[in-house]
Formats: C-alpha cells, structure tokens, sequence
C-alpha cells in the first residue's frame, strides 16, 4: 500500500507539472508470478520512473512499452495479458522468457496533463479568461508588476500569483520550470513589459532549443494587433532571437470569431488552446469527425 501511494503521488505530481504520464498496474494474476496484484509503475515523459510490477523480463517490457506510449499525443489505454512461459501460446498472451510458468494483466494508461496557463497581466482579458477556466478544469497563475491585479481577491482560484516587476519574475525561472506551464499569455497593460516578458520567455527557449509546443515548453501567445505584433517581432530580432522562434509565437491570440469584448476573447482564446491542446486543426472541413 506504501508504494500504491507513492506511485499515485507521483503520478499527480508529474501531471501538475504538465509532463505526460503512463501508469501500468497489475490488475489480474494466475499461478506464479513476480508482481501481485495492484503493483504498479509509472514513467514520465523524460522516461524517469518509479514503483514496480514485479522486475524481472516483465517489467523490462512494461518499461519499454512505456516509453513507446510517451511518444503519443493522446491520451491512450491498453490491456495486455503476458505468459511467463517459453511454451505461452501468442495467440493468448505475449509470450515471455521465463521460467515462472504463471499469468499476468497488466493495464498501461497514458495520462496527459491539462493546460496550465500562465496569465502576464492580471487586467480584463485576465480576469474574463480566469473566470472560465474552473468551468474547464484547467489551471492558471498570474503575474503583473502591480499588486492589486495579482491578487486573491480577483483570482480566488490561481495556483501561484506573482506580483513583480517582470525581471525579477524571470530571474526565479528556469527553462525547465516554466515548462509547467502548458501556455504563456502576455496580455499586459503596457507594451514594454509584454515585450520584455517576450523576449525573456524566447531567449530560454532559444537557448535550450525547446519548442513551443506546450509540452517541451510553453505555447506562447500575446494581445494585440498585426501591427503590434510587428514591432514586437522586430525588436527580439534585433535582440538576436531567431525567426523560427517567433513565428510559433501566436498574435493576435484567438480564434477568428469577431470577438470584441474581453469575455467574448476569453471564449475565442480558450478555444484556441484547447484546439492545440487536443490537436485539432479546426480550418479542416472534417475536425468535427475525429
């Protein structure tokens, strides 16, 4: 029961921290086997592992079947019964090289986390996106440099809130820590401090040669115009980021429905990141069918 518990806890820890997760449990067993039932183990995305189905040749295909499943982008489960026998017929179950001569069903469940999104800038937009996210089950955690707009009062249910000046919020993170964001917002009030967030954000990325994809690192988008938008991409190339960079940065953020007010933008923004989130490209004539 220990480590029952230790694996779920980790399992929770790793999805809070936006990494991927496969869990594989022994959920049946007959005659004599290694791991009983209930054991379990669970690997992340970057293949770090923990718990036990019993060691052995067993296990070793269970983590390599784990690996294999972390490759996908969708939530997936399978069942696979293995024979612990040289004799196991395939037809029944998968055959393995040893001498233990019993069943056992394993079940694998590749969970993937949900979006976490970061909101730079705790102004309208903010305040319209936050108070659709619970609906979603997704969470979100604010900055702003001013304090009364990164403040329980306005977002009651923030995982973290930072009110800071935007350098002193970048010189706590690290590439790997803002991957536990699944999306990066600039949705300021003043135009220098999205940029600066902008450029911070893009040079750890371009250093790390992580992508965008808001699993490796943080999907990013800003507000704004085209013409915005412009002026931003100008000024980090000439503070050396890299075009290929920008252009997975997505502004104006949003999908195309007219929208004007701030809660008509959270709708078309949310539906934007749950488009990427899932993979969906929704400009294809067929998205409805899959």
């Amino acid at each position: 029961m220990d480590m029952t518990a230790r694996v779920l806890g980790w399992v929770l820890e790793q999805l809070q921290h936006n990494s991927s997760v496969v869990l594989a449990s022994v959920v049946a067993t007959k005659g004599s086997v290694p791991g009983k039932s209930g054991a379990r183990l669970a690997m992340r995305k970057d293949n770090t592992w923990i718990g036990t189905v019993g060691g052995a040749g067993l296990e070793k295909k269970i983590l390599n079947r784990c690996e294999e499943l972390l490759t996908q982008t969708t939530a997936t489960s399978e069942v696979i019964t293995f024979g612990l026998n040289k004799g196991a017929k395939g037809y029944e179950v998968q055959p393995l090289d040893s001498l233990c001569g019993g069943q056992v069903t394993i079940a694998l469940e590749l969970m993937m986390p949900m979006p976490h999104i970061l909101l730079m800038g705790g102004g309208h937009c903010s305040e319209a996106i936050s108070k659709l996210l619970p609906l979603t089950g997704w969470n979100y955690s604010v900055q702003d440099t001013r304090e009364a707009f990164a403040h329980s009062d306005l977002y009651p249910n923030a995982v973290e809130l930072h009110a800071m000046d935007v350098i002193d919020f970048f010189e706590n993170e690290t590439t790997e820590s803002l991957s536990r964001f699944s999306d990066i917002l600039l949705l300021g009030h003043d135009y220098q401090e999205d940029l600066d967030r902008l450029k911070m954000i893009l040079h750890r990325a371009q250093s790390s040669k992580s992508s965008l994809d808001g699993n490796e690192f943080p999907r990013i988008g800003a507000i704004g115009s085209r013409s915005k938008w412009q002026t931003f991409a100008s000024a980090c190339i000439e503070d050396g980021i890299e075009q290929a960079y920008l252009s997975d940065v997505r502004c104006p953020i949003g999908l195309n429905v007219g929208a004007d007010s701030p809660e008509e933008i959270a709708i078309a923004v949310l539906a934007e990141i749950l488009s990427l989130h899932k993979g969906v490209d929704v400009h294809s004539p067929t998205w409805r069918e899959k």
